[in-house]
C-alpha cells in the first residue's frame, strides 16, 4: 500500500556529510511515522532514527549529535542529514514507515524502501 524509494547515498570521506531522501506514495504520508534503519555487513539491522507527523523525533545513541531526521509532509519525503560521518556509519540505510507512532524494533514497520549503500572511507 505504501512504496518507498530512498537516495542520496554514496561514497564519502570520513568527517564529511550526506543527506538521504526518502520519497513516500501510496498512502497518506501525515497518518505514519517514518524511521530510518541501517545495516552493515554481517551485522542485523539497527534502528537510526525516526519521526511522526508533527516533526516529534527520536535518534540512536549512536547517531546522536550527528544525524537529524526531518520530514515534509507536503512533499510526501523523510530526509536524514547525516554529518560527521564515520567508517562505523558505513551500511545499507533503509527507509520505513508505520500507522501512528515509531518503534525502535525493524519488525514492528510495516513498510520498506529498497536501500541506499552508504559508505565512508577511512
Amino acid at each position: 500500500q505504501v512504496q518507498l524509494v530512498e537516495s542520496g547515498g554514496g561514497l564519502v570521506q570520513a568527517g564529511g556529510s550526506l543527506r538521504l531522501s526518502c520519497a513516500a506514495s501510496g498512502g497518506t504520508f501525515r497518518s505514519h511515522a517514518m524511521g530510518w534503519f541501517r545495516q552493515a555487513s554481517g551485522k542485523e539491522r539497527e534502528f537510526v532514527a525516526a519521526i511522526i507527523w508533527n516533526g516529534g523525533s527520536t535518534v540512536a545513541d549512536s547517531v546522536k549529535g550527528r544525524f537529524t531526521i526531518s520530514r515534509d509532509n507536503a512533499k510526501n519525503t523523510v530526509y536524514l542529514q547525516m554529518n560527521s560521518l564515520k567508517p562505523e556509519d558505513t551500511a545499507v540505510y533503509y527507509c520505513a514507515a508505520r500507522f501512528n507512532t515509531y518503534s525502535r524494533s525493524y519488525y514492528a514497520w510495516d513498510y520498506w524502501g529498497q536501500g541506499t549503500q552508504v559508505t565512508v572511507s577511512s
